[in-house]
């Protein structure tokens, strides 16, 4: 599809639960090596409470489903990533506020407000080994593909090899925050478990518009 309508947003959303359901376990193996394995079961029950919220929902729009997502997964996953997040999804739907439809610009303007709000909630920056270190490369490839005017699908395929490449730099970096910087220099050499939930997400999304 050429771009997300208002009718096309439960289909995102059941795409994500589907998606995080199926990589629960790959996210609690992974969190594990340096946390605390909770992170698959978080963020399929925060992915569940948001397709939930937006398919229950009865005067649609844009901007209140990202609302009902943000909401329904802070009440559900309240732990740090869940929280972090939830945000993103609540400032991207004041970001979309009165938009009917997205295309690039409006996917980039998404990505951006999710990014900023995240490291902002998170005190994070690019290089601390987060999520933002994948949320940063998808806004900033949607910007430059809104800037050479390209199709929705095809700059949302851009920005998943962005975010791939951003994940496998993860490996480089000791971590920062939370639990695994308390491993320091272990945590070199392992992807992020955070950012690879960002990847994630666009690996969704992407999926979904395609086959729209």
């Amino acid at each position: 599809m050429d771009q997300i309508n208002t009718e096309h947003m439960v289909d995102v959303f059941a795409g994500l639960a589907a998606f995080f359901a199926d990589k629960r376990d790959f996210l609690i193996a992974l969190d594990g090596k340096v946390g605390d394995s909770d992170l698959g079961l978080t963020m399929s029950k925060a992915f569940a409470a948001a397709h939930e919220a937006v398919a229950a929902e009865t005067e649609p729009a844009i901007a209140t489903y990202l609302k009902d997502a943000g909401m329904a997964m802070a009440k559900a996953a309240p732990s740090t990533m869940g929280t972090l997040m939830a945000t993103g999804f609540l400032r991207a739907s004041k970001a979309l506020d009165g938009v009917d439809a997205i295309g690039t610009a409006e996917m980039a303007a998404f990505w951006r407000a999710y990014c900023d709000g995240v490291a902002q909630r998170g005190k994070a920056k690019p290089g601390d080994k987060t999520v933002v270190d994948v949320l940063e490369p998808i806004a900033s490839s949607l910007e430059t593909s809104t800037a050479r005017d390209l199709p929705l699908p095809e700059a949302m395929t851009k920005a998943v090899e962005a975010a791939s490449d951003a994940l496998e730099n993860t490996k480089t970096m000791v971590a920062q925050h939370g639990k695994a910087a308390a491993f320091q220099e272990k945590s070199k050499g392992l992807q992020d478990a955070g950012a690879t939930v960002g990847l994630f997400i666009i690996q969704s999304m992407t999926a979904t518009v395609r086959a729209g």
